[in-house]
């Protein structure tokens, strides 16, 4: 009996052997089938290249944004990763950040936790088993987390010195420190850092006195250390209602439509959602001589939906190389409508007179994958007119289209200029007197920058361009009093330049400012020319 059962349990496991060989093809390599097929799907640059690219999308407006960490000892140097720690403060002059851990997870307690157990790596992990409860709670306080401000720190230093052998606050146990030298640690603005922080670790201080946060030395980092070998390509909308604006002169009047619900500016704007509109009204200075009745005005509003436009190819980026391309800039619909009038004083020492009116600054944060990015961004609105002083006009013009400026990098060229714009115009009114030559533009200059840093510099100048002859006094329906012609134009500007900062992106550095490339297009609006009285 016991001879048949060995028997029958040797003829099922060579059934077992047999039917193991076949399905995997007698094959005298160790690794299964299933292993190859997951190590080919790696390798193939489609896949790879999938898992590589993230998203770019609008932080959370909660003033929930995760904090991104890179493990400086981690294999797979510049992969960020979402991370629990934030930074409690940070000084800029010194480079100094305290860096606190949350409080402790929820998880179902144990009777009798192993001392034994195998302590947890990295960032993240350490965040977890840092300071515990109650230095995650003296986080959340902000900028007092480092002042010794007592409260869950102090007031609960016996518990944490319980039975479980943890370490009071003011010596926190071997390897609970949240972060360690070498990480990269990439923030939404934070007390003493307004613009974000992007910065790696070069010193461990010390705990701070209450034990709510471990005191760091850093120097700023690099894009391609948070992002590594990645992709990423997309364009956010900024909220209007986020800008801060201060107007310059007065009868300026600010109107927006914030995305996604109804919230408006003055009562009555009508917009579409997500722009932003400044209306302006302002008297220029008359040429000498001009009489009363020549007394001139510049009226109308810029409407725009600007957009932080953002891209990273990191091929190479992991092995500490800049990364294989980049772009940064803003685009956006643009909208105009606006009249000048009377006889301008338009130059200064040859220079056209230019009269800001409106000054805006946002700081948005975009989310990239798991790394929070702090986009800078201000504007500044202004009319500019160039005249000499000697024509008369009453002109207005209903202007729309869009932008893109920035900076490109590619390895084949290094960082280029990007300005583009399509824009059309029409007269709403055309009126040019006597003999002479005016410009004016209603335009705005917009610097874009990471962290606190300038990058980008652009200046987007729609304008007015009228000329007359001598002798002719014409309007828009063709009428006049004198021989001659004259003619109106629509047009604009595009300057700007790219600044050293945009090394940020761990690209090579450059030892000048770059110009963007200038763009000047030109269209005629309406022209006349009379005969007779």
């Amino acid at each position: 009996m016991h001879k048949l059962r060995r028997h029958a349990l040797l003829s099922a496991l060579s059934a077992i052997t047999v039917a193991t060989l076949v399905a995997t093809g007698c094959s005298s390599d160790s690794s299964s089938t299933a292993d190859k097929a997951r190590a080919a799907a790696v390798e193939t640059p489609e896949a790879a290249a999938a898992e590589e690219q993230l998203a770019v999308v609008s932080a959370p407006t909660d003033g929930a944004t995760p904090t991104a960490v890179a493990d400086g000892n981690a294999i797979d140097q510049g992969k960020a990763k979402k991370s629990t720690l934030k930074v409690a403060s940070y000084d800029r002059k010194t480079g100094r950040a305290v860096i606190a851990a949350p409080p402790a997870r929820d998880t179902e307690p144990t009777a009798d936790p192993s001392p034994s157990k195998p302590a947890a790596t990295g960032p993240g992990a350490e965040s977890d088993a840092g300071a515990g409860a109650e230095s995650g709670a003296a986080a959340d306080q902000g900028p007092d987390a480092d002042r010794g401000s007592g409260s869950a720190g102090e007031g609960s230093g016996s518990e944490r010195g319980s039975a479980s052998g943890s370490a009071p606050a003011s010596a926190p146990a071997a390897g609970s420190r949240p972060v360690a030298v070498g990480d990269v640690i990439a923030s939404a603005p934070a007390p003493g850092a307004p613009d974000g922080l992007l910065a790696k670790v070069t010193d461990i201080v010390g705990t701070t006195e209450d034990g709510s946060g471990t005191t760091v030395q850093t120097e700023p980092a690099e894009l391609n250390s948070v992002l590594g070998e990645s992709k990423a390509d997309g364009s956010v909308p900024v909220d209007p209602s986020t800008m801060d604006i201060d107007p310059l002169v007065q009868g300026v009047k600010v109107s927006w439509a914030k995305t996604g619900d109804l919230t408006f500016g003055p009562k009555g704007a009508k917009l579409p959602l997500g722009s932003l509109r400044i209306d302006v009204g302002a008297a220029v200075e008359t040429a000498a001589g001009a009489p009363a009745s020549a007394a001139a005005s510049v009226h109308g509003f810029v409407q725009l939906a600007p957009e932080v436009a953002f891209s990273y190819d990191g091929s190479g980026a992991g092995t500490g190389a800049a990364p294989g391309g980049a772009f940064l800039g803003l685009t956006g619909d643009w909208a105009s409508k606006w009249s000048l009038k009377g006889r301008a004083a338009g130059t200064t020492n040859g220079k056209p007179v230019r009269v800001p009116f409106a000054e805006l600054h946002a700081d948005p944060v975009i989310q990239v994958g798991p790394v929070p990015i702090v986009v800078n961004l201000d504007l500044v609105c202004y009319f500019q007119v160039n005249a000499d002083g000697r024509v008369t006009v009453d002109v207005e013009q209903n202007l729309k289209g869009d932008f893109r400026v920035g900076g490109n990098f590619t390895w084949a060229k290094g960082w280029t200029g990007v300005s583009e714009s399509e824009m059309t115009g029409e007269p709403l009114k055309a009126t040019v007197t006597a003999n002479g030559k005016v410009k004016a533009a209603l335009g705005a200059e917009a610097t874009i920058g990471l962290y606190g840093t300038v990058g980008v510099t652009a200046d987007l100048a729609p304008y007015l361009r009228a000329e007359a002859d001598a002798t002719a006094e014409g309007s828009a329906n063709g009428t006049g009093s004198a021989k001659g012609s004259w003619a109106l134009y629509g047009g604009v500007d595009l300057t700007g330049t790219l600044n050293i900062q945009l090394s940020i992106f761990g690209t090579p550095i450059f030892q000048k400012k770059i110009p963007l490339g200038a763009l000047q297009k030109e269209w005629l609006l309406t022209k006349g020319e009379v005969a007779t009285a």
